[in-house]
């Protein structure tokens, strides 16, 4: 089994790597209904109470696989029936509390929920608490925890709660679809509606003379371990992808174009990451304005080549389930055609049964080092710094890179309250940037080591050197 980080993630690729195979096929409504046993075969459980709930669960996960219900375009969804098992009492005392006189957590509560025992320990009357959380805070022995689900834990924009079953509910007011709930839930109750099946329908039906490009993340260069990078280009092409295109070039290109307009507006925010662009539309709407008006390293590659050939279709091969909501976008109307993320491809792959450690590289190198470490946090500021210098900009530039919805929360308040001592606002969703978006089979630090050193090896060391080189 190829590297994954959890085995909820290999349950998601033996669904997908079964939808697709049958899809190539032509087999797909014959067999849908035998996946999910093929997938949990058997009368011995492996991963629920009973084996009829695990094959229950992953029919629905087919149903998402194949792209869900077309009415409900929503990226991130929850499975109902895989949601269980977590802990949903919010504040509670634990075996820590050591029955003080001091009763510093009844003091601390405004709602009157905390009583004591005869043993002198703490209660919460659930019926009063409201989950504010200063009992924690208030306590010296750390004895009040909130046992949050991870789910709430993780999503950073407050758009988790649970439902009147217990089950975890989006609120998609609030939603960016960042994933990050899809990654850290640990039943894999809460995943991404899939398109690989509107991908191999592009590959299959595409029009004789104009390609399908596969527009591949810089941040491709951290995933796949297994193998060469190389060897992975190659791959993508032996799926039917015609050409391979590194979209760290449309990153170039933003670069050059988002340099020009910060220094012409003085303050800017980068628009390179849909989760953090709607995280400033849907939370800090009077900054809206000072989003980059360039479109997505992503978008602005498929502009580019969809001007060279208009029939072309463009597949974008990423990190990222936000970017499965950004080219819904009217402004990415017809310049990319369908998203899947790296998990995805590997299902694509292996669908095929694809040897990938026996083939031949293919070198793709159409980037500059400055393009390809847009995929970690730092990388935008860098690259605008890097175009800065090469326009002969006398504008000074003072970025801050926010690693995270929390650092974007941060820098954002102190800019819409005019005291943000920066005029340039580099915004990642994921910490630590793309190469830890959602949909990457591996997550962690060496990514950020691994990316560098792909940008290292690009025969671009400056930007206006791979631009010209387009032209």
């Amino acid at each position: 089994m190829h590297k994954f980080d959890t085995k909820v993630q290999v349950i998601k690729y033996k669904v997908l790597k079964a939808v697709a195979k049958y899809a190539w096929s032509d087999e797909l409504l014959e067999k849908i209904l035998e996946i999910p046993e093929k997938i949990a075969p058997g009368k011995t459980p492996t991963m629920r109470c009973c084996v009829y709930k695990e094959r229950a669960i992953i029919g629905e996960r087919v149903k998402l696989a194949v792209g869900g219900n077309r009415f409900n375009k929503k990226v991130i969804q929850v499975i109902d029936i895989a949601c269980n098992d977590c802990p949903t009492g919010g504040y509670e005392v634990t075996s820590a509390c050591r029955g003080c006189l001091a009763h510093r957590c009844a003091e601390a509560c405004k709602r009157g929920a905390i009583t004591f025992g005869a043993d002198q320990k703490a209660y919460i009357d659930k019926s009063k608490c409201v989950e504010c959380g200063m009992c924690s805070k208030a306590c010296p022995f750390n004895a009040i925890s909130n046992n949050k689900r991870p789910c709430e834990m993780s999503c950073r924009v407050g758009a988790i709660s649970m439902g009147d079953e217990k089950e975890a509910k989006i609120d998609y007011n609030k939603c960016v679809s960042c994933g990050a709930c899809v990654y850290m839930c640990p039943f894999g109750a809460i995943t991404d509606r899939s398109y690989i099946l509107d991908v191999i329908d592009i590959i299959k039906n595409k029009a004789e003379g104009h390609s399908v490009n596969a527009l591949v993340a810089p941040s491709i260069s951290s995933q796949f371990g297994y193998a060469k990078l190389g060897q992975i280009m190659t791959a993508i092409k032996k799926v039917g992808f015609d050409e391979v295109v590194e979209v760290a070039l449309g990153a170039d290109m933003v670069a050059d174009g988002e340099s020009k307009e910060l220094a012409e507006k003085g303050f800017l925010t980068s628009s390179c990451c849909p989760a953090f662009v709607a995280y400033v539309e849907k939370n800090f709407p009077a900054l809206k304005d000072n989003i980059s008006h360039n479109l997505s390293p992503a978008g602005t590659i498929a502009k580019y080549l969809k001007g060279q050939d208009p029939e072309c279709k463009n597949i974008f091969i990423g990190p990222c389930t936000a970017k499965k909501s950004e080219f819904q976008r009217d402004e990415y109307a017809g310049l990319i055609d369908s998203v899947i993320t790296f998990e995805e491809l590997q299902a694509l792959i292996d669908s095929k049964d694809i040897d990938v450690n026996s083939l031949e590289e293919t070198d793709i190198n159409h980037a500059s080092y400055f393009g390809r470490i847009f995929a970690r946090s730092g990388g935008v500021s860098e690259a605008v710094s890097e175009a800065l210098k090469e326009q002969n900009s006398d504008f000074e530039l003072k970025p801050i890179a926010c690693s995270g919805i929390d650092d974007c929360k941060k820098a954002l308040m102190l800019a819409a309250r005019g005291l943000l001592p920066n005029n340039f606002i580099e915004g990642m969703a994921c910490v630590g940037g793309c190469i830890n978006g959602a949909g990457c089979l591996t997550h962690g630090d060496k990514n950020k080591t691994v990316t560098d050193n792909y940008g290292k090896e690009s025969k671009y060391h400056d930007i206006a050197t791979a631009l010209n080189d387009v032209k």
